[in-house]
């Protein structure tokens, strides 16, 4: 019996001696078919996320169109009637836009994208529990077990395949470079620290801090606009001033659904949690395949909490 387990080691291309699954010369076609199929969900949600971000960029534009537009072609009046009119067909153009476009990133589109980047992370997730070799992939079938869990995930989400339908697959793949917990703690946990979560923070930070400029711009264009009006009796400039404070409103409607602050929050927040699990790991003498497990659910845990209170978010407050 133990010859025979020996030999069911040693033959599967996916083990070490400590029953670890490792990158084999020869990827199985079911960890690689995993893989891929990761791939076409993280593309899936990253264009369903630039869709719902270009349709909130054009309906702030056409705001601003529109409340530029319409005041133009009062101001333009019976001095010039045709610009005027063009002006007027313009601003009603931009208005109608709006609704659209705002439809193009309601609750359903922006659910789409929340559960496309779970059903992503969720097989990403599985993934790097299969190179690491921990949990229930710490038997010769793992690649089975890694497939079947696969096929789960995707039976879960049937009902989003059809934003997978023109997604290239990526057939050739590398797949991380993970094959024990130090290198999983190295690329997955420390990668999506530094990689990703500071960096997305970073640039949520940037993002708002651009708005509250236009914001503090705005205002103060609003304020010398209403300051010339009253001392020079400049009727014309004085509507300007209602065109700024729209232009004001739509702005900060932008960065409300846009998120910036809370986003910028939740990878600080996100980012720290798992640091403070990378420090009680190097400081505990625990080394058991028990702790090991442990160990890559609680990082795992974390970084799922960070998408399922984000679906929560974004839905509720579309």
């Amino acid at each position: 019996m133990l010859r025979h387990s020996m030999r069911v080691r040693m033959t599967n291309p996916h083990f070490r001696m400590n029953n670890r699954p490792m990158q084999p010369t020869r990827i199985s076609p079911l960890v690689s078919d995993s893989w891929s199929q990761q791939a076409s969900w993280s593309k899936a949600a990253d264009r369903q996320k630039r869709l719902i971000g270009r349709a909130r960029s054009a309906a702030l534009l056409c705001g601003v169109l529109m409340a530029v537009l319409g005041t133009a072609a009062a101001q333009a009046g019976s001095a010039h009637p045709h610009a005027a009119q063009w002006l007027a067909f313009g601003a009603a153009v931009a208005a109608g836009a709006v609704p659209l476009l705002n439809g193009q990133a309601g609750p359903r589109q922006i659910q789409d994208w929340t559960r496309l980047r779970s059903v992503s992370e969720a097989f990403k997730a599985e993934m790097y529990a299969f190179l690491a070799g921990v949990g229930r992939y710490r038997t010769p079938d793992a690649a089975a077990q890694l497939h079947s869990a696969a096929g789960d995930i995707r039976q879960d989400a049937a009902d989003l395949l059809h934003h997978l339908a023109d997604v290239p697959v990526a057939s050739s793949r590398p797949l991380p470079d993970v094959h024990d917990v130090d290198s999983y703690l190295q690329v997955r946990v420390r990668g999506q620290i530094d990689g990703y979560y500071r960096a997305r923070a970073a640039e949520m930070r940037t993002r708002l801090r651009v708005v509250r400029w236009v914001q503090l711009a705005l205002g103060a264009l609003a304020v010398l606009l209403g300051a010339g009006s009253g001392a020079f009796h400049a009727e014309q400039a004085a509507a300007w001033v209602a065109v700024v404070a729209t232009v004001s409103a739509v702005v900060v409607a932008y960065s409300t659904s846009a998120k910036y602050e809370y986003q910028e929050l939740e990878f600080l927040r996100t980012a720290d949690e798992l640091e403070r699990i990378l420090a009680d790991w190097r400081l505990s003498v625990d080394r058991t395949e028990q702790a090991e497990d442990n160990l890559i659910s609680r990082c795992e845990q974390v970084i799922s909490v960070l998408n399922d209170t984000w679906m929560v978010k974004w839905t509720s407050d579309s």
